[in-house]
């Protein structure tokens, strides 16, 4: 039988083994329809936290990336922010769909937890007052403009449709298209939601036929889009359509195959075409990981603001590394990053592509 004395210093070893580790969850959709882009999510994360780890990790830490699925669904994210409070990790990286991480920073804020997110654009999440969310990518208040300027002054359509999936994400980015066209005078002659997981879209098809649409903008997710595209094209609809990152998917391709053709998409600068990070791209490669996902990237970058907050602050805890993200700029994959007062970038750009049918994009001409 042991000692006392012996056991405390048995039970002393492991909380100091346990203590150098640091936990770092990954929330996001493992499962469901979007799954892929908490893929995007993960790898970025991942990767971040081996590469560290591999340097000597963090003030004399490891760090741990422990994931959680929340399926996009905004019950199952708080249910995963509860859990998440309750496992002890007071430090994550997600969520990803906009509805999912609105109530789930709240929890976060209430608790005690810093959250980056490297997806959720709805500028809602930050106009709360929270002290611990930060994002590390742009808000749909600069990406609905900035696709609503091309389309102003290079498609120029003249019968102009918007739909969106009825949820935050997608309605907030079609709602500012729709402000900003109507500000250059074109006034969409649709504005209509769909309902996400609905498959037979046939009825807005021959809508947007009947009012003779020659342009689509489309706020919301990959999935139904695509739907939306196959059956237009089936239908002899030659609209041409444009979305946002959250269409920005290879498996668009899968679901509309020829139809994805010509379609537009804003997304985030290609940071895997930056030479600056070629040994980056060449670490997910040899991993079998693909680096041109548009939150990979932003992913990546969220777990280096929290390493550099930790080392320059010398603190794990939330609220001194919060206040310490605030007050300095971060070299980043993404470039330098510098966050405002409500924990957004005060400077993040958008591209527009063209989307192929095989999958791959190409900047679009201006």
């Amino acid at each position: 039988m042991l000692s006392v004395g012996t056991a405390l210093a048995i039970m002393g070893s492991a909380a100091a083994v346990q203590a150098e580790t640091l936990k770092i969850a990954l929330a996001g959709p493992a499962t469901g329809p979007v799954a892929q882009y908490g893929d995007m999510q993960k790898i970025g994360v991942m990767m971040a936290i081996d590469q560290v780890n591999q340097a000597g990790g963090v003030n004399g830490m490891d760090l741990e990336g422990v994931i959680y699925d929340d399926a996009c669904d905004p019950k199952q994210a708080v249910a995963v922010a509860n859990k998440i409070v309750n496992d002890g990790i007071r430090h994550v990286v997600g969520h990803l769909c906009s509805s999912s991480t609105e109530p789930a920073a709240d929890i976060y804020e209430e608790e005690g937890v810093l959250m980056i997110t490297a997806a959720s654009t709805s500028p809602t999440i930050t106009e709360k007052g929270h002290q611990l969310v930060f994002r590390t990518i742009g808000l749909d208040s600069l990406q609905g403009p900035f696709a609503a300027q091309y389309i102003i002054n290079s498609v120029k359509p003249e019968r102009m449709a918007i739909i969106h999936d009825k949820q935050q994400y997608g309605e907030g980015l079609a709602t500012a298209v729709k402000n900003e066209v109507e500000k250059a005078g074109i006034t969409p002659v649709m504005f209509e939601g769909v309902t996400p997981g609905d498959k037979d879209f046939s009825a807005l098809v021959a809508k947007l036929k009947k009012e003779n649409v020659d342009f689509v903008y489309y706020g919301g997710y990959h999935p139904e889009l695509g739907l939306i595209l196959r059956q237009s094209r089936e239908k002899g609809l030659e609209a041409q359509f444009m979305g946002p990152e959250g269409v920005g998917n290879p498996d668009i391709s899968k679901i509309a195959g020829e139809a994805s053709e010509g379609l537009l998409v804003t997304l985030p600068q290609s940071f895997d075409q930056d030479p600056a990070n070629q040994a980056l791209v060449e670490a997910f490669k040899a991993k079998g990981e693909d680096p041109s996902g548009p939150f990979v990237f932003p992913a990546y970058s969220a777990v280096q603001v929290m390493v550099e907050a930790i080392k320059g602050g010398g603190e794990t805890d939330p609220f001194k590394m919060a206040d310490y993200i605030r007050e300095n700029t971060f070299e980043t994959t993404t470039g330098t990053l510098d966050f405002d007062e409500k924990g957004d970038l005060t400077e993040f750009s958008f591209v527009v592509y063209n989307w192929h049918a095989d999958g791959t994009k190409t900047p679009a001409a201006q």
